[in-house]
């Protein structure tokens, strides 16, 4: 079964420095029927203008995905990690049993443009842990690209979850397949482009629960950026 999650469809808040996209309930925006998918919690689109972030917050027990896709964040964390991440770059962060951070656009002229995205972990109050890893294009391009799982297996970052991330480019002619084991679910979520899945068109923003199947299949429409997530 293959349920539709449509972008103007999510919880929505413009703070003047922030523009956020909410796919599952957060924050502000609570709606019982989207309170994530198995393990995947947080699907937030950010966009920050220049100069303008999250100040230093705290957060436990999660596991912190952050993806780039334009512009550039800088982040800092309660752990002595510095880093500023880029189109391209992946950071996982593991909150354990707490930890502090912030995060914020060092651009005095440009957004910047990402996606969060959290993920329960299976073990509480772990030693909070930091990883960012490159992924260039070429890795991603027309295959799908392991960027997070448990074991940090073919170089992804590795989370305290059986969940694994998969990132794809797509060019318009390219398609990818995905089989799914027994009992495991995905969801998909476009980044750009339009992508097509068992004949739904998906457009920017748009994600797709996927269930009770054996395989999931990507097809771009047009050039395409897509997240997928085999979830337990």
């Amino acid at each position: 079964m293959i349920t539709l999650r449509k972008s103007e469809e999510r919880g929505h808040a413009d703070h003047g420095w922030l523009d956020t996209y909410h796919t599952f309930s957060f924050a502000d925006y609570y709606d019982p029927r989207e309170m994530g998918f198995g393990a995947l919690r947080v699907i937030n689109e950010d966009r920050v203008e220049p100069g303008t972030g999250f100040g230093r917050h705290g957060h436990r027990d999660m596991e912190i995905i952050t993806y780039i896709l334009e512009g550039a964040l800088e982040h800092q964390d309660s752990m002595g990690n510095g880093s500023v991440i880029r189109p391209g770059d992946v950071q996982r962060m593991s909150a354990g049993h707490g930890v502090l951070h912030s995060e914020y656009n060092p651009s005095r002229e440009e957004p910047v443009h990402l996606l969060q995205i959290w993920i329960e972990p299976d073990v509480r109050g772990v030693t909070p842990g930091y990883e960012q890893k490159h992924f260039a294009p070429a890795e991603k391009q027309g295959r799908l690209r392991l960027i997070a799982s448990p074991d940090g297996r073919d170089g992804s970052v590795a989370i305290h979850q059986d969940a694994r991330v998969y990132a794809t480019l797509l060019d318009g002619t390219e398609f990818v397949t995905h089989r799914l084991a027994p009992r495991r679910r995905a969801y998909v979520h476009v980044t750009r482009g339009a992508v097509e899945i068992a004949g739904h068109p998906l457009k920017a923003g748009d994600g797709a629960k996927v269930a009770g199947e054996t395989e999931v299949t990507l097809a771009s429409a047009k050039d395409a950026e897509a997240l997928l997530f085999d979830l337990p």
